[in-house]
């Protein structure tokens, strides 16, 4: 079973290598009735600049970048199972949860959230997702 590359324009191509050179990762993969995302930052999506140092307003470009890669594949957050999340200050955790509570709704998902240093400077939060179809595309 072959894999397929999705992608979304209304989302940045991660990877934080040199700007001027393609990214060594795609945005997501689906697999059988699996889709893998890759990590998703608080990066605007036309200038692919860190929207701004405020938790909440990041970890809503997050998810917002995390819904539009999810809406190119056909998904949406009732397709998620598993999220994980980084957060590079711990203390941020209640206001980002916030977000993310309003952000995703009456959805549930299992999830992680760790403490750690996402590797671009004012990237404070990333998150990467697991979801699943009804069957094979």
């Amino acid at each position: 079973m072959p894999k397929t590359v999705i992608t979304s324009n209304s989302a940045p191509v991660t990877g934080f290598t040199d700007q001027s050179t393609p990214s060594p990762i795609v945005q997501a993969i689906r697999f059988g009735d699996m889709l893998f995302v890759s990590g998703q930052g608080p990066l605007d999506p036309t200038t692919k600049q860190v929207v701004g140092p405020d938790i909440e307003v990041q970890t809503q470009r997050t998810l917002s970048n995390l819904r539009s890669v999810l809406e190119a594949a056909g998904a949406d957050f009732s397709n998620v199972v598993n999220m994980r999340v980084i957060l590079r200050d711990v203390r941020d955790f209640k206001k980002f949860n916030e977000v993310f509570r309003r952000e995703i709704g009456d959805e549930r998902v299992t999830r992680t959230c760790v403490g750690g240093t996402p590797h671009r400077d004012g990237v404070n939060v990333e998150i990467d997702c697991v979801a699943m179809f009804d069957g094979p595309k």
